[in-house]
């Protein structure tokens, strides 16, 4: 019987491998490598961010998303570049895969004039509107009504975008939350919402909030689809959000993505992580997306290991030039500090 039930297990595991498999054979090489690539960025990019910041170059709080880059990557690369988003304070590997540049992003975190928003926005409140990011933000749940401004604004002038809104699992708690989603129902807005949800709500494990397995399920709530997806899967990311693009922008009405990954980090850098075991963080560590992906390229006879490797060294390489480009470009004048306020 045990004999049994391990084989069905087995059996299982392989049919759902197969699934991926067929899954993963319907995008096409290029875009498969586009989004390695991104990832790879978005991971080496993170690591340099707490290499800085341990070294102080860096101060203040510093969220990074290292284990959730297959989330970022395959919702920014399913919708276009016109498209618009806002974001979390865990935003970096939503605006690098939105198309903010890794020299811009990494000046703006050091608080150079460089950056994206001329070193005032910082970690956390990143804005670039030449790739359509409208903000991130430090406030749980804050993005969530100006994505829905945004989508009103886009109903009105007749404009043919959509906006990507993502958030993490607290915030689905929050009023804006529901007040938006219900709102953006009502009207019919062009907003997908994506929940980023990492299992934590700063310190606390979701299911202690909630009372339900999906939060996705909320949807219905508010008669829109509601959808989760592993969120470690690029391609099952990639393929949920084009889905929903299509449904978005034919004028069907808002979008609900759950996309379920773990940050291996704590909630921000610092973080003694005393609300999790290492065993957990190592269980999820071999879920990693980059690997994941990298594997199911090389079993397709799309990917050699040498050819992963100079994708990985180049990735590392760009990240390096950019912290250089940080680090030593000047700070903002201070004369200049009323600018850009009205």
């Amino acid at each position: 019987m045990i004999f049994e039930v391990w084989q069905a297990l087995q059996v299982r595991g392989f049919m759902k491998l197969q699934n991926r498999e067929k899954q993963s054979s319907e995008i096409s090489k290029e875009l498969k490598l586009r989004m390695l690539k991104t990832m790879l960025e978005i991971r080496y990019f993170e690591q340099k961010l707490k290499e800085l910041f341990m070294a102080a170059h860096i101060r203040g709080s510093m969220h990074v998303s290292i284990g959730e880059e297959a989330t970022a990557a395959g919702a920014c690369l399913a919708v276009r570049k016109e498209d618009l988003m806002t974001s979390t304070h865990r935003g970096h590997g939503h605006c690098l895969a939105k198309g903010i540049g890794l020299k811009e992003m990494l000046a703006e975190i050091l608080g150079r004039e460089t950056g994206c928003c001329g070193g005032r926005g910082g970690s956390m409140h990143l804005m670039d509107k030449n790739c359509g990011v409208m903000g991130t933000t430090a406030i749980v749940g804050g993005a969530i009504p100006v994505a829905t401004g945004l989508g009103t604004g886009i109903q009105q002038l007749g404009l043919d975008k959509i906006v990507l809104c993502f958030f993490g699992d607290g915030a689905c708690n929050q009023g804006s939350f529901h007040e938006s989603v219900n709102l953006a129902s009502v009207w019919k807005l062009p907003v997908i919402y994506v929940c980023v949800n990492n299992g934590f709500g700063d310190t606390t494990p979701y299911r202690q909030t909630v009372n339900v397995e999906d939060l996705s399920v909320r949807g219905a709530a508010y008669g829109i689809p509601g959808v989760s997806v592993d969120g470690n899967d690029v391609i099952a990311v990639y393929k949920e959000v084009c889905k929903a693009a299509e449904f978005v922008r034919a004028g069907k009405g808002p979008y609900l993505i759950e996309c379920k990954t773990y940050r291996w980090e704590g909630h921000q850098l610092g973080d003694p992580c005393v609300y999790r075991t290492k065993e957990e963080v190592e269980q999820w560590k071999q879920k990693c997306p980059i690997k994941h992906l990298k594997e199911q390229m090389i079993r397709q006879g799309e990917l050699t290991e040498q050819e992963f490797e100079v994708m990985d060294k180049q990735a590392a390489a760009d990240v390096e030039d950019a912290a250089e480009f940080g680090i030593n470009s000047p700070e903002p004048d201070p004369a200049t500090v009323g600018e850009y306020l009205w």
